[in-house]
Parts: structure tokens; sequence; C-alpha cells
């Protein structure tokens, strides 16, 4: 099964954050995916992914809108960076995008 974390942020770290946080976990479940995401929005860093499961990760997925915290954590995984509203509004071709990414790679 496929392992996707994800961290979202926007500028003003309200509305942006959590709806791509929601778009990217429905559209991950919609591939029948396990995803975890991360929010870093006004209120501070919640739902924060664990060593192990960024471990486990597939794919990290981080909006660019602004720096995502401790990014260093990430080192080493493979990662797509996404603005947030292609995050809200673009979710299942982003997805799209990385399974065809990954069926290339287990070629």
């Amino acid at each position: 099964m496929t392992h996707i974390v994800a961290v979202t942020a926007c500028p003003s770290g309200v509305a942006h954050t959590y709806m791509a946080a929601e778009a990217i976990e429905a559209a991950a479940k919609a591939k029948g995916w396990q995803c975890q995401v991360e929010t870093q929005g006004s209120i501070g860093i919640e739902n924060e992914l664990m060593e192990e499961d960024i471990k486990a990760a597939d794919i990290v997925i981080l909006t660019k809108d602004i720096d995502i915290k401790n990014s260093q954590r990430f080192e080493g995984k493979t990662i797509v960076r996404i603005g947030v509203s292609d995050a809200v509004k673009r979710a299942d071709v982003v997805m799209s995008k990385i399974e065809a990414h990954l069926s290339k790679s287990t070629d």
C-alpha cells in the first residue's frame, strides 16, 4: 500500500492550510492509499508527523507557499512541492501524477 505524508501551510495559516490538508487526505484515500497530514497553521503545528510515519512514507508532499518548519526531517525522501491552491483545487491530479511516478519506479 502506498503511504503518503504531507505538510500543509499557507501565508495566513488559516483556511487554506486546512482545506489543503483535507483535499490531500481525500484524494489519497480515493486511491486507497494511507495518508497523514501535518498542518502548520496560525495556531502552530497540529497532527505532527512522527519519525516512523516519515520513514514509512513513499512520498512526501510539502506545500511551497511558505517555508515548512522542520523540513530537514524529510531528507532522503521523494518530495513533491505544490502550491497550497493546487492542493485545494487539484489534489486528485497531484495524486495521479504521484501514482504515475511510483509505477515507473517499480517497473
